[in-house]
């Protein structure tokens, strides 16, 4: 079954979520920190009224934080049934959406051992190269 990927880079690796869970893409604005939060909650931004929570993808993946740069960007999910929070992903620059076949999704290669490996759903094959694919509902969950 084919599947459409919003693809982004962190770290110059290409990874990608279903487009389904996308709401917004926008550029990355000043972020207001929140004391004591967890060191990949970057802060928090006022999207049109809504405050929304920034988590630093990178960090999250086990990374140092960097600084924002103009090719930043914030990627709004939309919420869920559980959850009626409104979150972003902070990630270094936006690449393309990609349509691949979900099914030809290989499993993390077993000598990947970084701490970020934990939220790694498989790596396709695609057309446009290697595209690392998160398991974004273990990524979200506060472990």
């Amino acid at each position: 079954m084919m599947t459409q990927y919003a693809t982004f880079t962190l770290n110059d690796r290409i990874f990608g979520i279903e487009i389904q869970l996308v709401r917004e893409i926008i550029k990355a604005f000043e972020i207001t920190p929140v004391p004591r939060a967890t060191k990949h909650i970057r802060g928090l931004i006022n999207l049109r009224g809504q405050v929304v929570t920034i988590m630093d993808l990178g960090v999250r993946l086990g990374s140092p934080p960097k600084e924002i740069t103009s090719q930043s960007n914030i990627i709004i999910l939309k919420t869920t049934a559980t959850s009626n929070d409104i979150l972003g992903l902070l990630v270094d620059s936006i690449a393309d959406v990609v349509e691949e076949d979900a099914a030809s999704a290989e499993p993390p290669p077993a000598n990947v051992t970084d701490s970020g490996n934990r939220f790694l759903a498989g790596v396709i094959n695609g057309r446009t190269g290697l595209i690392v694919l998160l398991k974004l509902e273990d990524i979200l969950n506060e472990s």
